[in-house]
């Protein structure tokens, strides 16, 4: 493993060799008429309705994951350098406020008594959108899709779906009734896969209810909507499989993100990438994003198509994304400045590497060596549950690690700094 760990700088340069089965991979654009943009398919505000229980930092690990040296919370910073924002252009995002600034709608649209399938396409088909972005020189070269967030005509999609085109390239808004308009990249989170568009012709357009995956039970039904294989206003329904789900996404260092997921079985598919995954009462409570694989033949001949392990970016973090971006054009994360080894682990924590000068992480007191088994008294099993664990927060807070220390267990408190991506 010490052949493979790598500085920061050196991972955002170099891919990572994952090995094949792919778990909880996008699928990159393919060009062609099926060409579908990434998997379309990945918090904390809002309410839930109900108590949610206090979510345990999950030890599962993808059996292939990448195994490569990470820093953790510091993944993206040359992804941050090239990233192309608002702020670049004029200093600002679009909306001084933020979320608080545009006409974004909370209310359910349905009653639960009159939640079913057929009830929420209706109610939600209006609000959501497909993409069509350049890829490679072709205009068409990549679909996704999105949905509506607010009356100001911002449209809510995939980092993975626009990120060839977030440079000057052609994007483009399909509706349901299918017309095209014209889009542009507000900002972009390669970090979170998520990214704001501005649609100036779909201003007054009624958005999307947004909910909160808190407030999710596995089990329940939730409904994926979009525009697999390019076939527009396409509805799936499943369940919800499992909740905070760490996964990460995406096939090399400077592509991946890591999210703590949503797992539905819902048929998701490329194309679904950015589109809303919805409860029964038609409220948005992920943005879907990845899928698990197993590799071999399939779409674009990369990986192959759904097996009903699909993964959303839960919509609390996609407020939270959409909020910072609206306001200056950019996204931030939280990092504290430490690497780790992600891959294949024995589940009894992530251990750290290396801890950089100067970072929160030094400040705070975390050592070479140190073995993480809990943040903020949730379990952390491996690098990925940490560094996701970490994501779920935010910069300027301030979260407690459990180490163990030469077999001595201790506690450090580390104030997380920001970074761009």
């Amino acid at each position: 493993m010490s052949d493979e760990e790598q500085t920061a700088q050196d991972t955002a340069q170099q891919p990572a060799q994952p090995a094949p089965p792919q778990h909880g991979a996008w699928l990159p654009p393919q060009p062609g008429p099926w060409a579908g943009a990434p998997y379309a398919g990945l918090g904390q505000q809002v309410p839930p309705a109900r108590p949610a229980p206090r979510a345990r930092v999950s030890g599962w690990v993808w059996p292939v994951v990448m195994v490569v040296a990470l820093v953790v919370g510091l993944l993206g910073g040359a992804v941050g350098g090239a990233l192309v924002t608002a702020v670049e252009r004029n200093g600002l995002g679009p909306v001084s406020e933020g979320l608080a600034g545009v006409d974004t709608i909370t209310q359910a649209p349905l009653r639960a008594e009159d939640g079913t399938v057929a009830a929420v396409a209706e109610a939600l088909l209006p609000a959501t959108v497909q993409i069509v972005a350049e890829l490679g020189g072709d205009d068409q070269g990549a679909t996704g899709s999105g949905f509506i967030l607010d009356r100001q005509g911002h449209v809510i999609t995939n980092n993975h779906v626009v990120a060839d085109a977030a440079d000057g390239g052609r994007i483009q808004v399909v509706d349901q009734e299918g017309a095209r308009y014209a889009a542009s990249v507000v900002g972009r989170s390669p970090v979170y896969d998520l990214a704001v568009l501005e649609v100036p012709d779909l201003e007054g357009t009624d958005p999307a209810a947004l909910g909160a995956s808190a407030a999710l039970r596995v089990g329940e039904t939730v409904v994926a909507i979009g525009s697999p294989l390019g076939l527009s206003s396409t509805v799936t329904s499943g369940i919800v499989s499992a909740l905070q789900r760490p996964v990460t996404t995406g096939d090399s260092a400077n592509e991946s993100s890591y999210i703590n997921a949503v797992q539905t079985d819902a048929a998701i598919n490329p194309g679904n990438s950015g589109g809303p995954l919805v409860n029964l009462v038609g409220q948005v409570v992920g943005v879907n994003s990845a899928i698990a694989t197993t590799g071999g033949g399939g779409f674009g001949g990369g990986s192959s198509g759904n097996i009903g392990v699909g993964f959303a970016i839960p919509i609390e973090q996609v407020k939270v994304t959409a909020d910072q971006i609206l306001k200056i054009g950019e996204a931030r994360y939280p990092v504290i400045g430490a690497q780790v080894r992600t891959g294949r682990e024995d589940g009894r924590g992530a251990r750290i590497e290396e801890v950089v000068g100067g970072s929160a992480a030094e400040e705070a007191g975390l050592q070479e060596g140190d073995l993480v088994v809990e943040v903020e008294g949730d379990r952390v099993t491996d690098g990925i549950a940490l560094i996701v664990s970490i994501r779920s927060h935010q910069p300027g807070e301030t979260i407690e690690f459990t180490v163990l220390r030469k077999g001595v267990r201790e506690t450090v408190a580390i104030t997380l700094r920001a970074e761009v991506g």
